[in-house]
């Protein structure tokens, strides 16, 4: 929802931070495996009930991966392969860290499942309005790799309610259910995007 407004003004703060850590040791590839171990490692952490290590882990690992980009495009070596582990990456990681959370807390997992379920649901609406937009010149995105297509639960809002799971342990299951209805309002917007404007057809199937 904030995404599209955010991302200019942490556009710059972000090319600072990857132009003080460019080493030649530091590369974006490093930068995205780092987000992911990281991100791994703070699902671990919740599943263990640490929930201040969680927190922590969680944030430096989104740091990371907001940088591998920015060096990326700072090196002129931005690649579809980098693009597309990423975008992996971040699946792997936000899908782990629920699962750490469902098992970090004292209640019932059923929140946690509904909400992997929305965000399968929300991933294959974006993922394959990006690959069809793309294949038939529907859209143009941003730098990223992929067509991001807005809505209520973003990247943004993501990361603060993973953040507020650590904060906020014991209302972890409500907030988990508030949030999947929130992904799934966005898998429905995306949709409704989708219906509206790949309905016609393009001169080449797109399936």
């Amino acid at each position: 929802m904030i995404d599209a407004r955010l991302r200019p003004v942490l556009a710059k703060t972000l090319d600072r931070v990857a132009a003080a850590v460019d080493r030649p040791w530091v590369t974006p590839g490093r930068l995205t495996a780092a987000g992911l171990t990281l991100g791994l490692a703070a699902s671990a952490a919740a599943a263990a009930g640490w929930w201040w290590p969680a927190l922590v882990a969680w944030l430096v690992s989104r740091l990371a991966d907001g940088l591998d980009g920015p060096l990326a495009r700072r090196r002129g070596t931005a690649s579809p392969l980098g693009g597309f582990l990423d975008i992996v990456a971040d699946f792997t990681v936000y899908g782990a860290f629920v699962a750490g959370v469902a098992v970090g807390v004292d209640g019932p997992a059923t929140p946690f499942l509904v909400l992997l379920v929305t965000y399968y649901v929300n991933g294959a609406t974006l993922l394959a309005y990006s690959s069809i937009a793309e294949r038939v010149g529907r859209e143009r995105g941003d730098e990223r790799s992929l067509h991001f297509l807005g809505g209520l639960a973003e990247g943004a809002e993501t990361i603060a309610v993973h953040a507020l799971f650590c904060l906020l342990p014991d209302l972890a299951g409500q907030l988990a259910w508030g949030w999947a209805a929130v992904v799934a309002i966005t898998a429905g917007q995306r949709v409704v995007h989708a219906v509206r404007t790949l309905s016609e057809p393009a001169g080449r199937p797109t399936r």
